[in-house]
């Protein structure tokens, strides 16, 4: 309402000056007193309601050192910004030297509440953690990156894996020369296995089987061949074979299964042997298990057992019942099967409808050295391979598949033609004949039911940063999270916190003081391995985190930073300076 009034009076002041000076007598100078009058009630209107403009709040900047930073950026950056400009050193460690000029900061929720308007924070060398930018709140990082940095630029591994499983590295090295490199895979004081970067740099692909279940620590390492200029740790957990239950089936007495049955019984896997004698006569025989009766195989019997070893013959003698009962079992229970072929082995034989077909060798009768396990064995056929088997055991030169797996529904089908292994055990081979069968075995395997389980959410967890521990189970915890050294001494307590909406997830933070393996272990259940990383360990892919979490801060606090431009009124005095020199022209203009 006030509006309307102050404009309508403006607007008949106006008018009645500008009407009094069209019809005065004298007129000279009548078109300067017109104007002279508006921009007199002009000026009274913008001072009841001045105009607005858009203006930029005057940016709170400051910088803040990491480690490696590059003292000719930071000298360009002061020479811009100005010599008072705030220089931080973000020194988790109280112990560490900084620079000459500079503030330490430990705790980066301390810098948004020594500066309240910092809105742009420079930021220069290694970077921040990605755990801890979060702190940072609305503050903008402007991150100087330095140079990228040589070395391994990422990496991905089996952190746990079962024993007879391949421990598979991959990766991706940067070189510094345009010369070729070697990238090794080194385990128990030896190299397991290489690969030749022709270039320099590029991916790779390792693999080594360890032959002992505990806590494993290898190194792959990368330069020319006897001068390494990297090197980084890869730890990984070796677990022990599960206990399984495995039913062998043999048309007739097999030295191989034989051998089999006594090396899985000595280990205190539950097993079942029926072997067949004369037609229509079978043997039956029970390891660490109570006694059964073998001779139909029904699905009642097979759900007892976890694998089914069976050579080709008996397969193929089962009766029509006993065979849909095998393959049901197979792709609707998960009942795993491990065929011994046969060079003449017909498909019916292999377990179902597989894409695995035998391939007769001749000149078989000397044996062959095969690419893993590091030994030999009699090769009288070799397998072809369409997706999705895929290759379990090979021959080395030339390089042919002799045991594949293959997912059939919810089971797992391992075809091999190997069909004497147990020569390794006659010649005080212990270890490759276990871990042999270990792989077979873990791929044939029925799943497992998912149990408890610890999963760090960080990739690198490193001494002095939080690590995010989560714990999926089917109950809920009420015991807190006991962490311990490798020598068993307590490091920490933590407490858990349930999930709202995932009531079998359980979340804990734990801040690790030291490097190397850690156990965590919760009242009444088994325990699991946690390894720290050093300071200095896997610096290209954690420079690749850190500069991942630096732009995901800048896209969320982009709207943040665009509201500093502010509407403001222009000043109210260049106004009044307008009427007074518009009124004070007419008043001198009246007098002439």
């Amino acid at each position: 309402m006030m509006f309307y009034v102050l404009l309508s009076a403006c607007l008949l002041a106006g008018l009645g000056i500008a009407l009094a000076a069209f019809y005065r007598p004298d007129t000279r100078r009548r078109l300067a007193r017109v104007l002279a009058g508006i921009v007199a009630v002009a000026a009274l209107w913008l001072l009841a309601f001045p105009p607005r403009h858009s203006v930029s709040v005057a940016r709170s900047e400051a910088i803040l050192l990491t480690t490696g930073y590059q003292p000719d950026t930071l000298r360009t950056l002061l020479r811009r910004l100005g010599p008072a400009t705030r220089v931080w050193f973000y020194a988790p460690d109280s112990g560490a030297a900084r620079p000459v000029g500079t503030v330490a900061v430990a705790r980066l929720g301390a810098v948004p509440e020594q500066l309240p308007d910092l809105r742009y924070l420079h930021l220069l060398g290694a970077g921040l953690p990605a755990a801890v930018v979060p702190e940072l709140d609305s503050i903008r990082l402007l991150w100087h990156t330095p140079p990228a940095k040589v070395g391994f630029q990422a990496a991905a591994w089996n952190r746990r894996l079962e024993l007879g499983q391949p421990l598979v590295v991959e990766g991706r090295y940067r070189g510094t020369v345009s010369g070729p490199v070697w990238v090794r895979l080194q385990a128990v004081g030896a190299t397991h296995d290489s690969v030749r970067l022709p270039g320099g740099s590029g991916r790779f692909q390792l693999r080594y089987t360890p032959k002992a279940a505990g806590r494993l620590v290898a190194t792959v390492s990368a330069g020319p061949r006897r001068r390494p200029l990297a090197a980084e740790p890869i730890p990984a957990e070796v677990l022990p074979t599960r206990p399984l239950r495995v039913l062998l089936l043999a048309a007739t007495p097999s030295f191989e299964l034989k051998f089999l049955r006594n090396h899985l019984a000595a280990r205190q896997h539950a097993v079942a042997w029926r072997t067949g004698i004369s037609r229509g006569l079978t043997q039956t025989e029970f390891s660490n298990q109570p006694a059964t009766d073998l001779s139909r195989l029904t699905p009642a019997l097979l759900a007892r057992y976890d694998v089914v070893v069976a050579d080709a013959a008996a397969l193929g003698s089962l009766a029509g019942a006993e065979t849909q009962a095998l393959r049901t079992a197979q792709r609707t229970a998960g009942l795993g099967l491990i065929v011994l072929a046969e060079p003449a082995t017909p498909l019916r034989s292999l377990g179902g409808t597989t894409t695995i077909r035998v391939l007769p060798q001749p000149a078989a009768d000397r044996p062959q050295r095969l690419a893993w396990p590091a030994a030999k064995a009699l090769v009288p056929a070799t397998l072809q391979l369409s997706t999705p088997a895929r290759l379990l055991v090979g021959t080395a030169s030339p390089a042919r598949p002799v045991v594949a797996a293959q997912r059939l529904g919810v089971g797992t089908v391992v075809v091999s033609v190997l069909p004497e292994t147990y020569p390794w055990l006659l010649q005080n081979e212990t270890a490759t004949y276990a871990a042999y069968w270990s792989r077979l075995l873990s791929a044939a395997a029925r799943p497992e039911t998912a149990a408890t389980e610890w999963l760090a959410l960080e990739p690198w967890p490193r001494a002095g940063l939080p690590v995010a521990l989560q714990l999926a189970g089917a109950a809920a915890p009420k015991r807190p999270l006991l962490v311990s050294d490798a020598a068993g001494g307590p490091l920490a307590r933590l407490a858990l916190r349930q999930d709202a909406l995932l009531p079998e997830w359980s979340t804990a933070t734990y801040w690790p003081a030291r490097a190397g393996w850690q156990q965590l272990e919760r009242p009444g259940q088994p325990a699991q391995w946690l390894y720290v990383f050093g300071a200095q360990d896997w610096q290209g892919p954690e420079a690749q985190l850190r500069r991942a979490t630096v732009l995901s801060a800048q896209s969320m606090t982009r709207q943040a930073a665009g509201a500093a431009l502010v509407q403001v009124a222009w000043p109210a005095g260049w106004f009044v300076a307008l009427f007074v020199l518009a009124a004070g022209f007419l008043w001198l203009e009246e007098k002439l």
